[in-house]
């Protein structure tokens, strides 16, 4: 029989799988490496890209913070305006009431009461005034009752102004005050 030595075939063999094993390792290696490469730059530039955006939406919303302080601003004006209209309209819509209260008032003072002393104070009106006897001051302060312009009179004081001679002649001082009402408050109350 005819001897074949098949080691040094088998050596070849298990050589050439070697150089295929780590040839073929290399391979997966390298396209292992690209396969990271390329998802690592895909990353990188969806953090740049993500970057891009926050900048932008950062610089959008400092933007947006400016125009809404400039409208806080407007609106803070606007409301100081407002005010300042409402005002001027109420003293316009007040004028003529002052007229029809200083007219109504000559028109409830009855004869021998003089006034020394008006005072407005919002709403209120202070009268300081000399009058004849007591029984004028109490007619002065019905009619106001009465009046639609006045309401609520409060005598405060009532004093003699000097002692001595005629009892008929010596004049009374008094002080009192009245609130200013409007017709139309009255007619809606009655109302």
């Amino acid at each position: 029989m005819a001897n074949i030595n098949l080691l040094p075939w088998r050596d070849e063999l298990r050589a050439e799988k070697q150089r295929q094993f780590y040839t073929v390792l290399g391979l997966v290696a390298i396209l292992a490496g690209a396969v990271i490469f390329v998802w690592l730059s895909s990353v990188n530039a969806q953090i740049d890209s993500q970057r891009v955006r926050n900048n932008i939406l950062t610089r959008e919303i400092a933007d947006l913070d400016k125009k809404v302080a400039e409208i806080k601003d407007l609106r803070e004006r606007r409301e100081d305006l407002v005010g300042r209209m409402e005002v001027i309209q109420s003293l316009q819509g007040d004028r003529p009431q002052i007229v029809r209260v200083f007219d109504d008032l000559v028109r409830v003072v009855p004869d021998g009461v003089y006034f020394t002393k008006l005072q407005r104070s919002g709403a209120q009106v202070s009268i300081e005034g000399v009058a004849e006897s007591n029984n004028r001051v109490s007619s002065l302060m019905r009619q106001l009752d009465e009046s639609q312009w006045f309401e609520d009179p409060n005598l405060q004081s009532v004093t003699r102004a000097k002692e001595g001679g005629d009892e008929d002649l010596i004049p009374n001082s008094f002080k009192m005050s009245v609130q200013i009402s409007s017709p139309k408050k009255n007619d809606e109350d009655g109302a």
